[in-house]
């Protein structure tokens, strides 16, 4: 079965402009305030439905930060991928993981599971804040 086409609207590209607007993640309240200062009549409910509407279509990657807040940004990566993430000032490199696909694929079949899905996000010091904090 196909999956209809997602209609392109003139909130959809203003949400898709100020994704490029910003270098790392961003909230959706972050994203409708930028909305909002350049003039865009985007209410913050559309910038939400369209950010979850660009996450499930594979245009935007969604980290949640630890009190579980989205934050979003365009892929760079058009393929699955997972992402290293700073603990200190949020540097994210997007990273293919073959070896991850492969245990993700063993432990579904060897527990009976089919078409597994799954996101991986490691945390750590990038090089940046490690050198800072020396």
């Amino acid at each position: 079965m196909t999956q209809p086409e997602t209609r392109v609207t003139k909130q959809r590209l203003a949400v898709s402009e100020a994704l490029g607007e910003v270098d790392d993640f961003a909230t959706a309240q972050e994203l409708h305030r930028w909305l909002v200062d350049t003039q865009k009549k985007v209410s913050l409910a559309t910038v939400y439905r369209l950010l979850q509407s660009m996450a499930d279509d594979g245009l935007v990657d969604v980290l949640r930060s630890g009190d579980g807040e989205a934050r979003f940004r365009r892929c760079e990566t058009e393929v699955h991928h997972h992402h290293l993430v700073c603990r200190v000032c949020s540097k994210t490199v997007e990273v293919l993981a073959p070896a991850v696909e492969r245990w993700a694929a063993r432990v579904a079949a060897e527990n009976g599971f089919t078409d597994p899905e799954h996101t991986v996000e490691i945390y750590g010091l990038c090089e940046d804040c490690r050198r800072k904090a020396s």
